[in-house]
């Protein structure tokens, strides 16, 4: 009797074994087509479960789709979404220089239509993918990223919600009371010279104005992509007033999950 224990908790610990090393962080790079151009997504989920979870759509700063955006869809995934980094820029287009990132992100936004189409293209393959549960989606950007997850709330995409991080807040659309669908939460750093504070008073008025939902939360001192911790390598290589603030980071990363655990409640 006591041997078939033994043989019993061995097969089981062997069992457990074997499913935790299949569940675990999923990952893959694929390309998709909006019009004649080529793009390049990155899709991270847990499969650990087998049931559908809320998706979550993320857009990068304005260096382009690289390893930094990729790393924040696999934290999520460890949270439990299914979450796809999309490129507003098209496949290869990943700056290193701010001259180049500048260059990029004029030629997305100097048309605010096909930007749209870009973002729609992969809000479609987010939605399509099988874990995901395609009522429940919200989108989050970084510095230039965070300027188009607000600009898609104001032109009144069917999302969910949308977190902003260290992004712009002005914007020249002009925004119809009842327009914006989503929940919106911004954090912002105060000492960013790039989003000045009559910037963030302008933006609190248009979406009162607008009747949108909004938690902001500006972090004293805080510096510009105040998220990425190469943004103090950034600030000595080219002289910009941008820096990484683990304490911000964490806490706003903190207050987008519980944000998104009451939005889906999961």
């Amino acid at each position: 009797m006591r041997t078939f224990t033994r043989t019993l908790a061995t097969l089981s610990a062997g069992l457990l074994a074997s499913t935790l090393a299949f569940a675990e962080l999923q990952s893959e790079s694929f390309e998709y087509q909006v019009g004649d151009e080529s793009f390049t997504g990155y899709l991270a989920w847990d499969d650990s479960s087998e049931q559908q979870r809320p998706g979550i759509l993320l857009v990068h700063e304005w260096w382009g789709h690289n390893e930094f955006v990729r790393e924040q869809a696999d934290k999520l995934a460890e949270a439990g979404y299914t979450a796809l980094a999309l490129d507003m820029y098209g496949t290869g287009k990943v700056a290193d220089h701010p001259k180049d990132a500048q260059a990029f992100m004029e030629a997305a936004m100097s048309d605010p239509e096909a930007a749209q189409q870009r973002f729609a293209a992969a809000l479609e393959q987010l939605r399509s993918h099988a874990t995901v549960d395609g009522s429940a989606i919200a989108a989050q950007g970084y510095c230039f990223g965070g300027a188009v997850v607000l600009n898609m709330a104001r032109a009144g995409m069917d999302l969910n919600g949308v977190v902003s991080y260290h992004g712009s807040l002005g914007s020249n659309m002009t925004v119809e009371p009842g327009t914006i669908k989503a929940r919106i939460q911004v954090y912002t750093g105060g000492a960013d010279p790039m989003v000045p504070a009559d910037q963030v008073a302008g933006f609190v008025s248009e979406m009162h104005t607008a009747g949108a939902d909004l938690m902001l939360r500006s972090y004293p001192g805080v510096l510009h992509s105040f998220t990425n911790p190469r943004a103090d390598a950034v600030a000595k290589a080219f002289d910009m007033p941008v820096g990484f603030d683990r304490h911000a980071a964490e806490d706003a990363f903190d207050g987008t999950l519980a944000f998104y655990r009451e939005l889906f409640g999961r």
